[in-house]
């Protein structure tokens, strides 16, 4: 396999001002999967479920060419959930209930056949758990780190071991001041550098995302959406495009990465229109085509002379 994918794949009961889902298909690893299926048809997906989950989506991701040989189905038990409510700015959200269940003492196996893939995706999850990952894979081309703030407060440690070992790291502005100390963000991007990470990807929402690496800087905006009905996923799906694009490339340049960049906030912005992995399941390249040369247009212009 050219990519392997860790995360969890899960079931979400999610409240936004627009509307309440219960039970919708989550995780951060259905997310990456889903984005990266537009570039990479070659991908091995590790996580852990329960016999309650639905095999449709599992069909679904079979026939966009995940493999699933890594994902573990638990007899009797059931899959992660999660319960969140979004304020009205859909930036702030409370957690009503986390359930581990089959999550909870899950150790990851690699299959054989995936251990020498040159692409690794971190999903957002626990750091002890990333690193015994990243350890079964020996010689990556890149490899991808995504994680929050709850990983922050709680394991710290563990996570700048894994901090140290990766290429990207992904993370949003306040995860960014929270790890560094730094309330700026080139200030903070420069701190991570020293923890390891070439690349520093900072996500700022609606408001676009900051890419830092060998004293250069790109930014790329969000799409403006009309209606946001539920970011959840959102992060997770700008990274399943980012390195599912650099997959497909087989190039990890700066060039090439500024590209990434643009490709993950374009199919982020279609997981928001709607709750959980729906609106990824129905995407079509066409759409997202089209979307990228809207954004194009957006940030195009002429320099000044004179």
């Amino acid at each position: 396999m050219s990519l392997v994918i860790v995360g969890t794949v899960a079931f979400d009961s999610i409240e936004t001002p627009s509307g309440k889902a219960d039970r919708v298909v989550g995780g951060a690893a259905s997310y990456i999967a889903l984005a990266a299926s537009h570039f990479v048809r070659e991908q091995e997906l590790i996580s852990v479920i329960g016999e309650d989950f639905p095999e449709e989506f599992l069909s679904t991701l079979e026939s966009r060419g995940v493999n699933t040989d890594g994902l573990v189905t638990i007899k009797g038990g059931k899959s992660f959930f999660w319960e969140g409510s979004y304020h009205e700015d859909l930036i702030g959200r409370d957690t009503v209930t986390t359930e581990l269940n089959v999550l909870e003492g899950w150790v990851p196996v690699v299959p054989e056949n995936s251990k020498s893939a040159k692409y690794v995706m971190l999903g957002n999850l626990d750091p002890v758990v990333q690193m015994s990952v990243l350890n079964q894979i020996p010689s990556p081309d890149l490899v991808v780190l995504d994680t929050m703030n709850f990983w922050m407060d709680i394991a710290m440690e563990s996570l700048k071991k894994v901090i140290s070992k990766v290429d990207v790291l992904m993370i949003n502005d306040e995860e960014a001041r929270q790890l560094t100390g730094f309330k700026t963000l080139p200030l903070a991007a420069a701190e991570i550098h020293k923890m390891g990470p070439k690349t520093v990807v900072i996500k700022k929402g609606e408001h676009g995302a900051m890419m830092f690496e060998d004293g250069n800087t790109f930014f790329s905006p969000a799409m403006p959406l009309e209606k946001v009905i539920d970011p959840t996923g959102a992060g997770d799906t700008f990274a399943g495009g980012f390195i599912g694009y650099l997959a497909r490339l087989g190039d990890i340049s700066w060039e090439a990465k500024k590209q990434a960049v643009v490709v993950g906030s374009v199919l982020a912005s279609f997981t928001c229109e709607d709750f959980g992995t729906e609106r990824l399941q129905s995407l079509q390249e066409s759409e997202w085509h089209t979307r990228m040369r809207e954004l194009r247009a957006m940030v195009k212009f002429r320099s000044i002379r004179g």
